[in-house]
């Protein structure tokens, strides 16, 4: 019996009547369904051979074989490395390597080359871990950039180098460089001082580089109100030529290289003419007469220029600060009714003068020469030049002189003017003379020991007291005894060899055998400070600069022996980890300190101290002047000189 037909699952019907279902597809749609087919796997098949190149494959860990990311070529293997450059991405850590893909490799080739690589970074993820792998990362990327930046280093040293030579002048520089002592102790203290500068440069650069000044104990940059608001590199600037003359070479190289690429002097705020002047100005100068660098001198004239709207007053007096960004200038808000201070109009002729003769601009120096008429011409109240003056009207203020703080070196220009004319400029000469005689008659004091010292006139009465800043005069009156008139000359070797001495008792008379800010000759108190604000000592240079002084003329060996007690004391209270600082109180055995590096400190005193144990061939003082900063200006025959004559009342 024949098996019945399979039925379908479900019927379609018509009316009620069930119409009969086909089992099979016709001829015609086998053909299409077939045809479809084919069409699909051809395309399948042919897109194989027709897909991008995979330039690499890049595995994670957990992901899974088949992502593909276009990379950049592999860099070659760096030296030293545990990783070539293309194995790790620093940013994903993720392995990597290169696979080709040419068209002719089919998929289950790519399959398989996929694979080896997810297991061969898979193995090295677990050989190391992955706190392994990043540590590698770390020092490899470390690695890497250090050998970029020795790279760039040398390239820029290369130009700086064709640059130098290229933009290099002869200044005729003599006596900078050497000096060496031929007795083994002065050599042995002066490689001493020389110790002290690079420690002190160096804790400079590791902590505080690029700004003003440092603060050895807190290790960070520090500013005063003088420098404005920016970081202007104060202590770069001020120590070159200090690092240059002790041949630190190195050291100098990368304050030049600062020099050159980051000053620029664009304070939002009001600077000091005067600071700025002695401390930049004039250290930039110094650096282009001993190296003949042409970029120093621009760089000068660039500042000294921002200085100029300062004069811009009715009497030519200028400002005591000026504001480089507006060109406006003001006085102190504490000077007497809005003055001009003597010690800051009256200190920059050096380095005017000196611009005007470098650079044939007249500008320079006809500014400071209209200071000098304007002061000249003014009636001197017992022969001395008051302390302030205002500007707008030529007027002196209070009736106070003083050969310290706010006067000091106003003296000390009228008498290196004439220097560095080549002593051809006897009107400046003439006014330091007779400002000689009337301090010498109004304000030299002896003490009821005989200490001579030199007091502040304030209204007709001198004041029993003498700053610290007021010691640098001992080397000024041994200075000026050449070329003073015959009555005169060994007055100023007295004033000098007792002035030097009464300083040098300031310091031994204190627990710290440094000195304080202002010392009295009060009753039974001689050389010493009675009140707390005057018992700080800043790194101050003035008593170890009239040692210098005093050991160029005398040779007396007892100036060298306090130039190295002082040397002693500043290793004992004022050096600490991170550099030198002041002290707070010079009469207390464990003093509290001031957490400052000067730059006055690398300027003056450190270089002082060096040339005080060097040979007269260093710095030979017929050939150089110092600024009041101690940065040496050559002696000029024509600087300053012009009408002179006509201006010579001797």
């Amino acid at each position: 019996m024949a098996a019945a037909p399979l039925l379908p699952t479900h019927r379609r019907y018509v009316n009620g009547v069930p119409v009969p279902q086909r089992q099979t597809l016709r001829m015609s749609e086998k053909f299409m369904v077939l045809l479809i087919v084919a069409a699909f796997l051809f395309v399948l098949v042919g897109a194989m051979f027709f897909l991008p190149e995979f330039r690499e494959k890049v595995v994670g860990p957990g992901e899974p074989g088949d992502i593909f990311r276009p990379q950049p070529p592999a860099s070659p293997p760096v030296e030293g490395l545990k990783f070539h450059q293309h194995d790790f991405d620093p940013v994903e850590n993720v392995a990597r390597d290169v696979v080709d893909s040419p068209k002719s490799r089919g998929k289950q080739e790519l399959e398989i080359e996929q694979e080896k690589v997810l297991q061969e970074a898979r193995q090295v993820l677990n050989k190391f871990g992955d706190d392994d792998v990043k540590n590698d990362i770390k020092q490899d990327k470390a690695k890497l950039q250090l050998q970029r930046e020795e790279e760039e280093k040398r390239k820029q040293e290369e130009k700086n180098k064709e640059l130098l030579e290229v933009n290099r002048v002869d200044t005729g520089a003599v006596g900078v460089s050497g000096g060496e002592p031929t007795d083994q102790d002065t050599k042995m203290k002066r490689d001493k001082i020389k110790e002290m500068m690079k420690f002190a440069w160096d804790n400079y650069v590791q902590y505080a580089w690029g700004q003003n000044e440092l603060k050895p104990i807190s290790k960070r940059g520090h500013s005063a109100s003088i420098f404005g608001n920016s970081a202007m590199g104060a202590t770069i600037v001020d120590g070159l030529d200090t690092l240059y003359l002790m041949g630190l070479m190195d050291e100098y190289k990368k304050g030049r290289d600062w020099i050159a690429t980051n000053l620029k002097m664009e304070a939002t705020a009001d600077i000091s003419v005067f600071e700025v002047t002695i401390r930049f100005v004039g250290g930039l100068l110094a650096a282009f007469a001993m190296t003949g660098d042409q970029m120093f001198k621009d760089k000068a004239v660039m500042i000294a220029d921002k200085l100029l709207p300062a004069f811009n007053t009715p009497t030519g007096i200028p400002w005591a600060l000026v504001n480089t960004k507006r060109g406006n200038g003001r006085n102190w808000g504490w000077a007497s009714g809005g003055s001009s201070l003597l010690a800051e109009y009256g200190t920059l002729h050096l380095e005017f003068a000196y611009l005007t003769e470098l650079t044939g601009n007249s500008v320079y120096l006809d500014k400071v020469k209209r200071v000098r008429e304007v002061i000249s011409e003014l009636d001197k109240p017992d022969g001395l030049y008051p302390i302030y003056i205002n500007p707008k009207t030529g007027k002196w203020g209070q009736n106070h002189a003083s050969l310290g703080a706010m006067g000091d070196s106003f003296y000390e220009y009228l008498l290196k003017s004439w220097i560095m004319s080549g002593k051809i400029d006897n009107n400046a000469r003439r006014m330091y003379d007779q400002a000689m005689t009337a301090i010498d008659k109004m304000m030299v004091q002896k003490s009821a020991s005989g200490l001579t010292y030199v007091g502040d006139y304030k209204n007709k009465r001198v004041e029993k007291k003498m700053d610290h800043l007021s010691c640098f005069s001992g080397g000024m009156f041994m200075l000026g005894v050449e070329g003073a008139p015959e009555e005169l000359k060994n007055r100023y070797k007295e004033l000098g060899t007792e002035i030097t001495n009464t300083c040098h008792e300031s310091y031994i008379r204190s627990a710290t055998r440094l000195g304080p800010e202002a010392f009295r000759f009060e009753g039974n108190v001689e050389a010493m400070s009675i009140r707390q604000n005057e018992k700080y000592y800043i790194l101050r240079p003035e008593v170890i600069e009239s040692y210098f002084y005093m050991w160029r003329f005398t040779k007396d060996t007892k100036y060298r022996d306090w130039g190295w007690d002082a040397a002693q004391a500043l290793e004992k209270y004022c050096r600490t980890p991170g550099g030198f600082t002041g002290i707070r109180d010079v009469y207390n055995p464990n003093p509290a300190q001031d957490d400052v590096q000067q730059s006055f400190f690398l300027a003056e005193t450190l270089k002082y101290l060096y040339l005080l144990f060097s040979e007269d061939t260093l710095v030979p003082l017929d050939s150089w002047v110092f600024n009041t900063e101690a940065h040496p200006l050559p002696v000029k025959t024509s600087i300053g000189a012009k009408d002179s004559h006509a201006n010579d009342r001797r």
